[in-house]
């Protein structure tokens, strides 16, 4: 695998970047850092803070999630990417990250041999997976959505799509889900996403319902578009960590709870998956809550 790295440093998530070894600012500013005695001696923990900067996996190409800038490869921003500068900060103090690109079929491989420190990669925890890797969190709830034209007020969810034309794609889990949830809904398929949104905003249909970050990403793109409610079905991602380290595991799912209370985790929501759906920053979703975790 041919993999392209990035350091990326004092990076905000409102796009300003310095990369120099200026002070942090932006959301980094007030970020948690972790005290000497959270560290400890010889721990993955220390490895990384005298290294001075945290590699990860994380994606080039995931608007909102974890894209570079065309115009400035140094530059990386979206939710998960934001997590993983937060990450950097707690241990080193500065949101130094070395980026690795990874394959979905890659990650586990990166974690067992060491490459990298942590992937964050909307990284669906499973009982299978957790077989071969550890999870911190999930820090994050995805799952089907509803999107309705952005002028539409009437539909806040899944709940009020009984009696409704609903748009699905062919051969994805909406297929299922909307009869069971609005069983007096009219389901019409499309082929590709971009032709569900299409039909969506040539009124052949009330809403369509996919992917949460899917449709935050079209929703992004397209100011016609928005997303109505949270995701009615559950779709964890966890943070994905090397295997047979639990000091590294708590340590991380410390730093989740510190960020969720401190606001770090909201602001770094609000400021790419938020600036594209019709809502506040959820919940985040409990600590260890599902199998795997």
């Amino acid at each position: 695998m041919t993999a392209l790295s990035l350091v990326l440093a004092a990076c905000g998530s409102d796009g300003e970047s310095d990369s120099s070894a200026a002070e942090p600012t932006g959301i980094f500013a007030d970020a948690p850092v972790a005290d000497d005695a959270a560290i400890g001696e010889g721990t993955t923990m220390a490895e990384i803070k005298e290294r001075g900067e945290l590699v990860v996996a994380a994606a080039l190409d995931a608007p909102l999630l974890s894209q570079q800038d065309p115009t400035n490869p140094d530059d990386v921003e979206g939710f998960d990417i934001t997590l993983a500068k937060l990450l950097a900060t707690y241990i080193i103090g500065e949101p130094n990250v070395k980026i690795t690109p990874p394959a979905s079929e890659t990650r586990e491989a990166l974690l067992q041999n060491g490459t990298v420190d942590a992937v964050f990669n909307t990284y669906t925890i499973t009982e299978e997976r957790a077989e071969q890797v550890s999870f911190a969190g999930p820090y994050f709830m995805s799952g089907l959505a509803v999107a309705v034209p952005a002028d539409e007020d009437e539909i806040g969810g899944i709940e009020d799509l009984d009696g409704r034309t609903v748009i699905v794609g062919a051969n994805t889990p909406a297929v299922e889900a909307v009869p069971e949830e609005a069983p007096d809904a009219d389901v019409i398929s499309f082929a590709t996403d971009p032709q569900a949104v299409q039909a969506l905003l040539q009124g052949r249909g009330d809403a369509y319902v996919q992917d949460y970050l899917l449709l935050a990403t079209n929703a992004a793109s397209n100011p016609d578009l928005k997303i109505a409610g949270e995701p009615f079905t559950e779709e964890p991602y966890g943070i994905g960590l090397p295997p047979d380290d639990p000091e590294f595991k708590e340590f991380v799912n410390d730093w989740l709870l510190k960020i969720q209370e401190d606001g770090q985790w909201a602001q770094a929501f609000e400021d790419s998956i938020g600036t594209a759906v019709d809502s506040e920053a959820p919940t985040p979703p409990a600590i260890g809550s599902v199998p795997g975790s």
